[in-house]
């Protein structure tokens, strides 16, 4: 198969070398985060279930969810929470298959109450969420352009994939995972819901960081800034790590202490009081959200990982960009990748792979065009390979 892959050098500056450069990353327990997962979790839920009882994955789409804030009473010592939070769960699945009917509203559920209860340890299934599946049967166009088994893009999509990271950006995601990975031993009273915003200047890096606390480890005011204090000296302590640059951190910048105003949740989670979420508002599947650089809006999390291109093409984007860097030996600064399909088109032969690199002076792009397009091409060939890495929660789309 000959596909059509675009290979083009343009002359731009690289981010990391530009004045400004602005990087967001929404972390686990933000609510537009907490939407992606739960959608992830329902669609590997499905697609287990499709595969053990079927033999493969059945059409699906559960990309379309909402979470409506509750209502909660936090206080230093211990609140609670009022009005619980409300999630419910759409999108279309195979709900019948030769008039047998399959448990799709019930598997969806207990996967939300799994992702949940696995993710957040503060949050009382019985009293803090409400869920509520309304996933119904899939198009009839759809479906039948899915069942037959000959992996066509059931969307006309776009991905978009770039490589390497910078500074900023490998910062941005690396502090939201620290805070929500090993120094939860050392800080607990610091929640799940971390925001963090990267901004660049010249040689400096500001990161603002809004992170929810756990009322009940809490004493008093005089502990949560000192706690506020302990969070933002680890935080530096891990920046330093990852760049030469100088790095500065702020720390609930809405905070008012004079007014005793401070981010306090009882379960960890902005959600529990009326913070709202939706699947696709959030990061892009690379974790982060680049307004320097392109990017696709589509929402990922949930989209059958056969034939849905706005999920495989995405992924697929960031991957071959990470391996053309990675085989470039330092000769490309930065690359970018974007994919388009057709709707009934074949998954590996896309209307188009444009790949443009900024190539380090005095660099012939003809050294490397070959290797590029080996490399675009064989992740398109393969594409399928992705499907069973989703199903297993190996690969990341926010």
């Amino acid at each position: 198969m000959t596909r059509n892959i675009s290979i083009e050098n343009v002359k731009q500056i690289p981010t990391y070398a530009k004045e400004v450069e602005l990087v967001e990353r929404k972390g686990i327990g933000h609510p537009d985060s907490v939407s992606d997962g739960i959608a992830e979790a329902v669609s590997r839920a499905l697609s287990k279930y499709y595969i053990k009882e079927y033999g493969r994955i059945l059409h699906h789409n559960t990309d379309q969810l909402e979470i409506v804030g509750g209502q909660s009473a936090p206080k230093f010592g211990g609140g609670v929470v009022l009005e619980p939070c409300y999630i419910m769960l759409s999108g279309r699945a195979t709900t019948t298959i030769n008039g047998e009917r399959i448990p799709c509203k019930s598997l969806a559920i207990k996967a939300t109450k799994d992702y949940l209860s696995k993710n957040f340890k503060h949050l009382d299934m019985d009293g803090d969420v409400m869920i509520d599946s309304r996933i119904g049967h899939g198009s009839v166009d759809l479906r039948g352009l899915y069942d037959t088994r000959k992996l066509k893009a059931n969307d006309t999509s776009f991905g978009v994939g770039f490589a390497p990271f910078t500074d900023t950006e490998r910062i941005v995601l690396e502090t939201e995972k620290f805070i929500n990975g090993p120094l939860k031993q050392k800080l607990p009273a610091v929640g799940y819901d971390i925001k963090v915003m990267g901004f660049r200047q010249g040689k400096t890096i500001n990161l603002t960081i809004a992170a929810a606390f756990v009322d009940k480890y809490v004493k008093d005011e005089d502990e949560y800034y000192n706690i506020k204090e302990h969070l933002k000296s680890a935080v530096l302590d891990n920046a330093v790590k990852l760049t030469n640059n100088e790095v500065k951190a702020f720390i609930n910048t809405g905070d008012l202490k004079d007014e005793h105003v401070s981010y306090l949740t009882v379960t960890g989670l902005s959600m529990e009081n009326g913070d709202d979420g939706s699947v696709g508002r959030g990061n892009r599947v690379n974790g982060i959200i680049t307004p320097f650089k392109a990017m696709s809006m589509e929402a990922a999390a949930g989209k059958n990982p056969v034939t849905h291109v706005g999920k495989l093409y995405n992924v697929l984007s960031n991957l071959i960009a990470g391996d053309i860097i990675k085989e470039a030996g330092g000769d490309i600064e930065e690359v970018f990748v974007r994919i388009v399909s057709q709707i009934g088109r074949p998954i590996d032969d896309p209307h188009v792979a444009s790949i443009q690199a900024i190539y380090k002076d005095n660099v012939s792009p003809s050294k490397h065009e070959k290797n590029i397009l080996r490399i675009a091409d064989e992740r398109l060939e393969h594409i399928s390979d992705l499907t069973p890495l989703f199903v297993e929660g190996k690969l990341s789309v926010f």
